[in-house]
């Protein structure tokens, strides 16, 4: 039994404070946590943009039909429905050996790939928010002289947000889980990291268990704090 302490005790070592490589692991978190801050912001700007074409589209009134917003819109939905139909795996692929193959910035080409896979899911969710609000509330603003796009940043979006934000929350969740597919194509983040450790050691169970550990605390983190801002939220909806 000592001997099998010992052993778990030398392979944690060995995984983590030889040579320093827990260093290597905070470093792989700190490319994590940049790939999904940068992802996200690409996602919800896209998001948002192309939410607020296809809500347009939706929302014209019978027989006073905008050609060019069709267009968009079919554009639109193609993106969603090709993005959301294909594995995050293969895209990231496509983006990281076809599209940008000559690329060295590997972190880059995995921020582009996870942005535009999560703006598709984003879309979607902010869709079904500015959906949800009253219809009246778009008249409302018009009828103050606010012009669409006006009524929809004071007067639609900041509703609708609250209405979204657990399902944006999870997305962000999500993301960052996600993230973890960017070794695939070379990103020096922390399942890289976790793996050049196991290479070098011939042992993966605590390089692996550590980064599971390290998701999970951060997953932690990330739903006390969303859920701290719901309810805030939802105390200035009484006041």
């Amino acid at each position: 039994m000592q001997e099998f302490w010992m052993d778990i005790v030398q392979k944690f070592n060995l995984a983590f404070v030889t040579g320093d490589r827990w260093k290597l692991y905070l470093q792989g978190l700190g490319v994590t946590l940049q790939l999904t801050v940068f992802a996200l912001i690409i996602g919800i700007v896209l998001g948002v943009v192309v939410a607020v074409i296809r809500a347009a589209h939706d929302q014209q009134r019978p027989g006073r039909r905008n050609f060019g917003l069709g267009i968009l819109n079919v554009i639109c939905k193609i993106y969603i429905t090709v993005i959301r139909g294909t594995p995050m795996m293969v895209q990231l692929l496509i983006w990281g050996f076809v599209i940008f193959k000559t690329s060295r910035d590997h972190t880059m080409v995995g921020i582009i790939g996870l942005g535009i896979n999560s703006g598709a899911y984003v879309a979607e969710i902010v869709r079904g928010g500015l959906m949800s609000v009253d219809v009246g509330q778009m008249e409302a603003g018009r009828s103050l002289g606010l012009n669409y796009l006006d009524t929809m940043r004071f007067i639609i979006i900041p509703q609708a947000f609250k209405n979204i934000l657990p399902a944006l929350g999870n997305e962000f969740i999500t993301l960052f889980k996600d993230t973890s597919l960017v070794s695939a194509i070379g990103g020096t983040e922390l399942v890289y990291y976790s793996g050049a450790v196991g290479a070098k050691t011939y042992e993966y169970m605590f390089p692996y268990l550590g980064i599971a550990v390290m998701y999970l605390v951060c997953v932690m983190i990330l739903t006390w704090l969303l859920g701290i801002l719901e309810r805030r939220l939802r105390q200035s909806d009484r006041r």
